[in-house]
């Protein structure tokens, strides 16, 4: 089992690192192929790339910030991350049938 962190942000690394978050890799950008049964995926992915983690019989942790229009695509700090409530939450994935 591999427990990859998905993110071209140092902040959300040290925000990561700081909170105890226990990764195998950090990579910028993410090959779903490599996921196998088991292995955990942390970040925040389009919902697309999230379900396929789950159909590959993987684990989706999405790392959650409630930011302020007015900080949305900016660099984040940790001291950031924390005062915009980031945490990490499961979710299982599933596409609906047409």
């Amino acid at each position: 089992m591999t427990t990859y962190f998905v993110t071209r942000h140092p902040g959300a690394r040290e925000w990561a690192e700081t909170n105890g978050v226990q990764v195998d890799r950090v990579v910028e950008h993410f090959d779903v192929r490599a996921i196998q049964p088991g292995d955990v995926v942390i970040g925040s992915l389009p919902v697309n790339l999230a379900w396929q983690v789950c159909m590959r019989g993987g684990r989706y942790f999405h790392l959650s910030l409630e930011i302020p229009q007015e900080w949305r695509g900016k660099e984040l700090t940790k001291e950031q991350m924390d005062a915009f409530g980031a945490t990490i939450e499961e979710y299982v994935v599933r596409r609906a049938e047409p």
